[in-house]
């Protein structure tokens, strides 16, 4: 006769209960919260896209229809005042300046991290120091230079003043990421015989490609939304989107639905890029690169 014993795993029922335990009331509370604040965040895009889709009586009414008639007449009024030079300016300087940006601060973040140069950290506070000077205080400057050499509407004098701007900011950031490059990597490709420029392109630029990607959507979306110098510096010809949008507050007043549809627009790039990118974003920024 044959005898069954049956045996208790320990922990079992411990965890067979843990798996069909009900989530905690905080952890909902926690949810619910969150869920409200992005919400908040996000109505004002909500709401925008809904004011372009109305009639500008509809748009300007108070209190606000929620329910009125949707018509597209806000985007034709938009692309019939000629929108494509200013977005493709705005293209055109965000992208040159972004590509400048990074081939001049990955070098530079290399020579702060991987192979410091002396007194690195006073190279450092000097970066960061040029973002201490409020920019209207260089508005006048800049602005008399570039009448002096003749570059006034010209869409080059923001390639380079926006890459200016955005330099400090990502030697910064990508030094964060270059510090945690293991070192016996770099001395393998030294050792294979591997130059500076094939150590930056083949081993260390895949590496940091995360922090590559975050610094790059940064400075292309503080050169789109850049607003001040453009709109002093440039007139017709180098005429940028942020500048155009200003362009439907008139004198006979506001229009605000072609105001919303031409917002919706110009933040489509923007809003590509940062999906595009997205990975390498939440991954870069979760990895201390904005520190």
């Amino acid at each position: 006769m044959t005898t069954t014993t049956a045996v208790t795993v320990p922990g079992a029922e411990s965890t067979r209960h843990y798996r069909h335990q009900k989530p905690p009331r905080s952890g909902i509370i926690l949810s619910v919260i969150a869920w409200l604040i992005g919400l908040v965040f996000v109505f004002p895009v909500l709401w925008m896209v809904l004011t372009s889709l109305h009639s500008e009586p509809d748009a300007a009414s108070n209190p606000p229809k929620f329910f009125a008639s949707l018509t597209l007449d806000g985007y034709r009024e938009f692309f019939s005042s000629g929108p494509v030079p200013p977005l493709l300016n705005s293209a055109m300087a965000s992208v040159f300046s972004t590509a400048l940006v990074l081939l001049l601060a990955f070098p530079a973040a290399y020579a702060l991290s991987i192979k410091p140069v002396k007194r690195w950290t006073d190279v450092l506070f000097f970066l960061l120091s040029t973002k201490f000077l409020p920019v209207v205080a260089g508005l006048l400057p800049i602005y008399l230079f570039a009448q002096k050499v003749g570059l006034l509407d010209n869409i080059w004098l923001l390639v380079l003043f926006y890459t200016v701007m955005n330099l400090p900011i990502a030697i910064w950031m990508l030094r964060s990421f270059l510090a945690e490059v293991p070192v016996e990597m770099l001395e393998a490709a030294e050792v294979d015989g591997a130059g500076l420029l094939r150590t930056l392109g083949s081993i260390v630029a895949p590496v940091v490609m995360p922090g590559l990607a975050s610094a790059a959507l940064i400075c292309f979306i503080f050169s789109w939304n850049e607003l001040l110098f453009a709109r002093v510096l440039t007139a017709t010809t180098a005429e940028t989107a942020p500048v155009f949008l200003t362009g439907f507050v008139t004198s006979q007043g506001l229009f605000l639905a072609q105001v919303c549809a031409a917002s919706v627009v110009v933040s489509i790039p923007v809003l590509v890029a940062g999906f595009a990118a997205q990975d390498k974003l939440v991954q870069g920024l979760s990895m201390g690169a904005v520190k």
